[in-house]
C-alpha cells in the first residue's frame, strides 16, 4: 500500500511542472512555467509582500514564473515595472492560472489511485 505521503509528493510534488500560454489573437505571446507553490514558499513570498493580495499574487508570479529550461522569467527588480507598465488582466490572467493549475485533474487521478 502507497502511504499517503509518497501519494501526495507523486501527484502534487514539486517534480509537477504546470504551463500557461498568454495569447493575443491566436499567436502565443509567451509560455510560463512553474511547479506548484509549496507552503514553504507561500511564507517566503508573504514575508517579501505588503497585506494587499495584488501584491502578493504579482510577488508569486514573478518568483515562481520560469522558462521551459527552468531560468526565472522575472527578476525582484521588475516587480515595479510590471505594476506599472503591464496590463492588469495579463498579470492576473498568469495568476490565476499559476494558482488553480492541477486543481481538477490531478485531484481526479489521485482519488483513482487511493481506490486501487
Amino acid at each position: 500500500m502507497t502511504r499517503a505521503v509518497d501519494l501526495l509528493r507523486n501527484k502534487f510534488g514539486v517534480s509537477q511542472l504546470y504551463k500557461h500560454d498568454v495569447k493575443q489573437d491566436d499567436e502565443i505571446i509567451l509560455t510560463v512555467y512553474w511547479h506548484p507553490l509549496t507552503i514553504a514558499e507561500r511564507e517566503s513570498i508573504q514575508k517579501k509582500s505588503s497585506d494587499d493580495v495584488n501584491d502578493y499574487a504579482l510577488q508569486m508570479m514573478i518568483e515562481k514564473a520560469i522558462d521551459k529550461n527552468g531560468t526565472r522569467l522575472f527578476q525582484d527588480g521588475d516587480k515595479a515595472s510590471l505594476r506599472r507598465e503591464i496590463s492588469a488582466s495579463i498579470l492576473e490572467e498568469i495568476q490565476l492560472a499559476m494558482v488553480n493549475a492541477g486543481a481538477d485533474k490531478e485531484v481526479n487521478e489521485a482519488k483513482a489511485d487511493l481506490k486501487s
